[in-house]
Parts: C-alpha cells; sequence; structure tokens
C-alpha cells in the first residue's frame, strides 16, 4: 500500500490505524506493509501534536509503538493531525 495512491497523510493513518486499538507497529512493520520510511519521526510529530504515544523495545532491540485513546493532557477529544 504506496501512500501515493491515498488521500490520508501518514499521520493521519497512523493515528486511525494505532489510536485506541492496541495494535503495535515496529519500523520494519510500517517500511514493508504502508511504505513509511522514518516510523521515529512520524512518532515525534504525533507526540508534538498532543497524543500520547507508547513504546517498547521488545528482546531483539527494536521499539514497537502504539497509540493510547487518551491525549497527553488526559482526553479522549478527535483533534486533527
Amino acid at each position: 500500500m504506496a501512500f501515493t495512491k491515498l488521500k490520508t497523510t501518514q499521520n493521519q493513518f497512523l493515528v486511525n490505524y494505532l489510536r485506541g486499538t492496541g495494535v503495535e507497529l515496529t519500523a520494519a512493520q510500517a517500511e514493508a506493509t504502508f511504505s513509511i520510511k522514518n516510523l521515529r519521526a512520524r512518532v515525534a510529530e504525533l507526540r508534538q501534536a498532543g497524543f500520547r504515544v507508547n513504546s517498547r523495545v521488545n528482546y531483539r532491540g527494536a521499539a514497537s509503538y502504539s497509540i493510547s485513546a487518551r491525549l497527553q493532557n488526559g482526553s479522549r477529544a478527535k483533534i486533527a493531525v
């Protein structure tokens, strides 16, 4: 699924895909499945936008990311990315 054909930004896609679902995504999975080359940068942008992004390092040393349903201030409101 290349993002040249989608009508959403990578950040909007990640919020819709990960927020409140409990799904985790690694950089390798993001690149192979969704053609997101720099997941770490997208995560930094989402944190700056107010999302509570959880990160976890697995036994291989790869970070996986998920997005909480709540924002950094505790609200569950929808915000534009």
